[in-house]
């Protein structure tokens, strides 16, 4: 059987919209969570007083065992439909959202965006649905979740559907791509099997529209882009290092160059899981050995591409970002450390190009002062040493970064222009 392909799944909305319901109703359905965990759970539910929370504790659970003792394996959120295989990016706060979604191996491929059918759109619903677009997301399924408590009203459901409608249409949603659900996770409607409660909706289940979302494509015709988690040195082998194809394909023979160290080599073998492969494609991790490179001559942080197509080393970038919590504010001259696939790197703030309204995507102000947090800014950035970035148009997985300064992601963005070192 072939394999089924890997999406990575992020759920996003407003607080209290019921995400971890959702996620823990299709968890419970699929047979990813045991009769008995979802016993238990619902025991302890009604102990504390929350008896409607049984769903949102499978997910909560994980975190909570410890303080209460309550031991229950959630497969690690990965489940499977019949055409696609998912792992839940968990994504309960604004910040974590962001975070992951930023950090390399858990960029969301789809979103579900939950609203709730009572409450309609909240400020979270608006930030979440801008920044996951913003962010890269390319599919979406819109689920008007808790229909039980708005007593599966059709006329209530078609008003939220066409304030979302607005909203995500002019944050560049593609509407006809988009689409919009009737769901009680809690009550059980239309996740699985269709709902005898909403006799007014006639389309996919929930399942089914997880089934329609595309696989993102591997982008093996780019150049190759192999950031360096690691190198090791092995005795009788030589240097390997290690990393993960991020683009374009990794070949035995081929001469590669790592930069910004500039470094030339060429690929000897080619490994994964103590494997000899031929090459090695888009997200695949591997090892692999380089004829004329030494322990010193790469290091984590660089990136491996083709000596005709070399990482782009960057003297100033131009990005999109997003500041997510500052203490005080952000200006010019500010130097936090962006993480920037394997790489972490000192990056100074040159120019506050404008703010972005993010219900609009219109300018708000041309050359402000002063970041603060909850602002969408086009920036400036002079890295202080040499450091490899690309286009996020071009190369998504090497244009998305987060910065980072007092222990804290300060920001997150994507690369829109670069100018490259001489």
């Amino acid at each position: 059987m072939a394999e089924k392909p890997h999406m990575n799944l992020v759920f996003i909305g407003h607080v209290d919209h019921g995400k971890s319901t959702l996620v823990g109703r299709l968890l419970y359905d699929l047979g990813e969570v045991s009769e008995q965990a979802m016993k238990k759970l619902k025991e302890e539910a009604e102990k504390s007083g929350k008896g409607t929370f049984e769903f949102a504790w499978v997910m909560d659970s994980l975190k909570e065992e410890r303080e209460r003792g309550v031991t229950i394996d959630i497969a690690h959120k990965k489940f499977s439909t019949d055409k696609n295989y998912f792992t839940i990016i968990d994504a309960p706060g604004h910040r974590d959202f962001v975070k992951n979604m930023i950090t390399g191996a858990s960029q969301a491929d789809a979103a579900v965006l939950v609203v709730d059918a009572n409450d309609g759109i909240q400020p979270q619903t608006k930030e979440h649905a801008f920044l996951a677009k913003t962010l890269g997301v390319k599919q979406f399924i819109i689920a008007i979740n808790k229909m039980d408590a708005a007593k599966y009203d059709e006329k209530r459901y078609n008003e939220v559907v066409g304030d979302l409608k607005k909203l995500l249409g002019s944050i560049g949603y593609n509407l006809d791509e988009t689409p919009f659900i009737p769901t009680s996770a809690y009550a059980d409607d239309n996740i699985m099997k269709p709902s005898p409660n909403t006799p007014w909706y006639k389309g996919p289940t929930f399942l089914q529209l997880l089934d329609s979302f595309k696989p993102p494509e591997q982008p093996v015709d780019k150049p190759l882009r192999l950031p360096i988690q690691d190198v090791y040195t092995i005795t009788g082998v030589g240097t390997v290092p290690v990393g993960r194809v991020e683009t374009g394909v990794l070949k035995a023979g081929m001469k590669i160059v790592f930069m910004p160290g500039g470094a030339i080599g060429e690929v000897k073998t080619v490994e994964m899981h103590h494997e000899v492969l031929p090459d090695a494609k888009p997200g695949d991790n591997v090892g692999f050995n380089v004829r004329g490179i030494g322990k010193n001559d790469t290091r984590r942080g660089e990136v491996a591409g083709p000596v005709d197509n070399p990482p782009t080393v960057a003297e100033e970038f131009t990005a999109q970002i997003v500041v997510l919590q500052h203490p005080s504010a952000i200006t010019v001259g500010y130097t936090p450390v962006f993480h920037i696939h394997t790489a972490q790197v000192a990056c100074q703030f040159i120019e506050l190009v404008k703010t972005i309204d993010p219900k609009t995507g219109g300018v708000k102000a041309e050359h402000p002062d002063f970041l603060k947090t909850g602002d969408v800014a086009v920036v400036k950035i002079k890295p202080t040493k040499p450091m490899v970035i690309e286009n996020a148009k071009e190369f998504p997985q090497l244009g998305r970064f987060a910065i980072r300064d007092m222990g804290q992601t300060v920001a997150a963005g994507l690369v829109i222009d670069i100018k490259k070192k001489a």
